[in-house]
């Protein structure tokens, strides 16, 4: 597959005969056609109002208004109704700049730049990349798509129907339980990408499904409740401890367990997420403990997402209990400002770089090195705007993570930045 970059745009070429391009319309709310044929390293773009594919032909020039979309495959494939009513095709091509890098000639940089990844797939065609590690990979890409069921249906088949537990059983035939296949599907994807980058750093997210999407898991819905806003509902650390999914939690531990210490992949670095309070950490830890992940045992590590303002205002004190932070600006953006990040109404003052996120932002790499601790971001912003990297920079961010495709110009920009400093303030 191939990337080139339009205007704000991404556009994506995934074979011969067949050109898509990915816009956005709201701050996270990903085209359907994109969410569901592409990684997320590849398809978290900023949303898409509308999409457009065409076997054949490339993007419209007549689609002023319209973000446009692509796909892997063509129209005849698409199988989801919602994408078939939201999606428009049209003809004529849009102009583009296609460019080369040398990877041996990018910059050196103090600011380690790192790979965002989801899809163990996908890691070895990324290894070329002179990357500093893997600063976010998400385990519930790898839960949604090489596992596909959720794991309190897998410890539970007697609250599940015929119909999902005929189609449980078929998946994990041959496993001597259905816990066995969790651990086993998951620990071998984190393993591709862990070995994909040894012995540099790989960290780890836990899963971080709202409800809605665990849900949607094969077997998921008895177990998930309703929830009007799973935005800031029952996910990340909320779940590990509570006896809703517990059990679920165990088999994340496992798999992680298994990979640290029998496959000998101890770059891995556990790191949780949308941690509320202080709490709330010590149950996690205790938890993790339960479960033979013990921070600081066998070199293990644990990084928290400083994704809450909770997380800045009482940053000493959840470094305290973690090794290292790592920013997720979308989800600080949105409960800094109050901003729904889906919302395509409010997408027009939603901005990482807002001075109310960017000062939370400047407070939290101040005080995390003053107790030994790292701080890095993971998030789509570097990756198309250098000022918001050269900000990052000045502050005094350890790491910038971005997707596979942006690592080149962000190494750049991030060699730009340490070699003209400015200010913060």
């Amino acid at each position: 597959m191939s990337l080139l970059h339009v205007d704000q745009a991404i556009v994506l070429q995934p074979r011969a005969g067949f050109l898509g391009v990915c816009g956005r319309a709201g701050p996270l709310s990903p085209c359907p056609l994109l969410r569901h044929y592409l990684p997320p390293d590849q398809g978290r773009e900023r949303g898409a109002a509308r999409c457009s594919a065409r076997a054949g032909r490339g993007p419209s020039d007549t689609a002023h208004t319209a973000h446009t979309a692509l796909a892997h495959r063509p129209p005849s494939a698409l199988r989801t109704s919602r994408a078939r009513e939201e999606s428009h095709v049209y003809g004529g091509l849009l102009p583009y700049e296609e460019s080369e890098e040398d990877l041996e000639r990018l910059p050196t940089t103090r600011t380690h730049v790192m790979l965002n990844l989801a899809d163990p797939s996908a890691a070895f065609r990324w290894w070329r990349l002179p990357a500093d590690g893997v600063g976010l990979a998400r385990m519930e890409f790898i839960v949604a798509h090489q596992i596909k069921v959720h794991p309190m249906a897998l410890l539970h088949p007697e609250r599940l129907d015929s119909q999902d537990r005929h189609l449980i059983e078929r998946l994990t035939e041959g496993y001597p339980d259905q816990g066995s296949y969790f651990v086993d599907r998951l620990s071998h994807g984190i393993a591709r990408i862990a070995a994909s980058r040894w012995p540099a750093p790989v960290v780890v997210r836990t899963s971080d499904f709202k409800t809605n999407e665990y849900a949607k898991l094969l077997g998921g819905r008895p177990f998930e409740p309703d929830e009007a806003n799973p935005m800031i509902g029952w996910r990340g650390a909320s779940r590990y401890y509570d006896q809703g999914y517990r059990e679920g939690f165990a088999l994340e531990c496992r798999a992680l367990r298994r990979v640290r210490e029998t496959m000998g992949l101890t770059n891995v670095v556990v790191m949780i997420p949308f941690c509320r309070t202080l709490g709330e950490a010590d149950r996690v830890l205790d938890t993790m403990m339960e479960e033979g992940l013990v921070r600081g045992r066998k070199g293990l590590q644990v990084y928290v997402m400083a994704e809450i303002p909770a997380n800045i205002i009482l940053a000493q004190d959840f470094a305290e209990r973690f090794d290292g932070f790592s920013i997720g600006s979308n989800d600080l953006t949105q409960l800094t400002l109050g901003i729904d990040r889906d919302s395509e109404v409010l997408a027009r003052i939603f901005d990482e770089a807002d001075p109310a996120v960017t000062r939370s932002i400047g407070t939290l790499v101040t005080r995390a090195p003053s107790v030994g601790r790292t701080v890095g971001l993971c998030g789509q912003r570097p990756s198309d705007d250098p000022a918001f990297t050269e900000f990052l920079v000045a502050a005094g961010v350890d790491s910038i993570s971005v997707a596979p495709d942006s690592f080149a110009t962000v190494k750049q920009h991030v060699a730009y930045a340490e070699t003209h400093p400015r200010s913060t303030q």
